[in-house]
């Protein structure tokens, strides 16, 4: 199913996302409620009036949360890969600017306040643009993003595949995020077979057993060192559901995870 271009959210509940490694570029806009995410070198907290743009690529987490008893609602863009070439083909990235990995907030803008304005209309009828209404909207915001800030083509106009990276310092990074091994592989620029041979050599392990290994000794720490319940902690450090984590818990420690709330 293709995702919409142009679509509005709303969670009255908290929600908790699992990994989020975006195939494209999006541009949030937080209207309610606070946005966090968590990545494996920081976090970063947005709030009403924020507006965000997310590189492709990039691992993290991101928990939507209401705020001030109003729900977390948030307008987001998806940059779509043939969109941005078809931009770039014919309004070429500005020489200054660099390939960015890392979020880019936005100060409120004037250009900034009217695109998003001029959305509302759109979703008191429906949750997402028509394709037809989406594609200008999405040029459109292309435009203002550039004419804000043209360091926004490192981020929007890079269209490289991940290159391959150093193994050992991305997994020992990444560890916690619950991702399928091929996906692992794709972003530190190697098939599903090179990164199984080339984690094999660098770890002495299988994929598998050192990130359950890792994530476990992760999960000990948190939840005796800094007296947190497993609930908090199982999704944090990779794991899928709470009762496969508790097994593997005791198994690889002798104890349940809830022995220290108890104690």
């Amino acid at each position: 199913m293709e995702i919409a271009e142009v679509f509005i959210a709303c969670k009255k509940e908290i929600h908790y996302s699992r990994e989020l490694v975006l195939p494209q570029p999006a541009l949030v806009r937080v209207i309610s409620g606070e946005v966090r995410v968590v990545a494996a070198e920081r976090s970063y907290h947005f709030y009403a009036g924020d507006t965000v743009l997310f590189p492709r690529n990039q691992l993290g987490k991101m928990s939507k949360l209401p705020l001030d008893g109003l729900p977390c609602v948030t307008i987001s863009m998806v940059f779509q890969k043939e969109r941005l070439q078809h931009f770039y083909a014919h309004n070429g990235p500005a020489s200054a600017a660099h390939p960015a990995d890392q979020p880019k907030q936005f100060q409120r803008h004037p250009l900034l306040e009217s695109l998003f304005n001029s959305l509302s209309p759109y979703f008191e009828l429906a949750d997402a643009l028509p394709t037809d209404i989406a594609v200008f909207k999405v040029e459109e915001a292309i435009r203002v993003l550039r004419a804000i800030d043209l360091e926004v083509d490192g981020l929007l106009g890079n269209f490289e595949e991940p290159g391959k990276l150093d193994l050992v310092d991305f997994m020992e990074r990444h560890y916690m995020f619950n991702l399928p091994l091929a996906k692992f592989g794709y972003l530190t620029g190697r098939s599903l077979t090179t990164f199984k041979k080339d984690f094999h050599k660098a770890f002495n392990n299988s994929p598998g057993r050192w990130l359950t290994q890792k994530r476990l000794e992760m999960a000990h720490y948190q939840i005796v060192e800094k007296k947190r319940k497993p609930s908090e902690v199982y999704l944090e450090v990779g794991f899928e559901d709470l009762s496969h984590f508790s097994f593997a818990f005791k198994k690889t420690f002798g104890y349940p995870p809830t022995q220290f709330r108890l104690a």
